[in-house]
């Protein structure tokens, strides 16, 4: 099995990208109208969208926005047909290997709160506070993981 965590180049990336990222987490929560494909925040300078591609299909996106020694990591999905066979963990962890090359001591994020335990898997913590339709702050130490 050949798993990449790439950076959006081609044309080709990008559309697989937006199209994963707009269908999990925007058209199957109602929210189509709201996506935009060409926010400026998807390639503002320390920003960086990636995609996760297994033995050639693209799989599963995120953004992590770094600022000094700190990244926040938004916009995480895989892609349905892919769901619940380990792919999220295996993107999760390659985004803590590139956050450890940046420098990054510690992740955090906004999970949705039907993802809470996702999160914990991967060493998360926080999220105790679990509200019905909310989003539950968490984060990973690099420092101490």
């Amino acid at each position: 099995m050949v798993v990449l965590l790439l950076s959006p180049l081609s044309a080709n990336q990008w559309k697989a990208y937006h199209d994963i990222r707009k269908r999990i987490l925007f058209d199957d929560r109602g929210l189509s109208a709201a996506y935009d494909a060409n926010h400026p925040d998807d390639t503002s300078p320390g920003n960086h969208a990636v995609l996760l591609e297994i033995d050639g299909n693209y799989v599963g996106v995120a953004r992590v926005d770094i600022n000094g020694s700190h990244a926040q990591l938004r916009r995480v999905a895989i892609d349905r047909t892919f769901q619940r066979r380990g792919y999220g963990r295996e993107m999760i962890s390659k985004i803590i290997d590139f956050c450890r090359k940046e420098g990054i001591n510690r992740i955090s994020s906004s999970v949705a709160a039907d993802a809470v335990g996702f999160y914990r898997k991967c060493g998360f913590v926080g999220g105790d506070s679990e509200i019905e339709g909310k989003s539950v702050p968490m984060h990973l130490d690099l420092a101490i993981s």
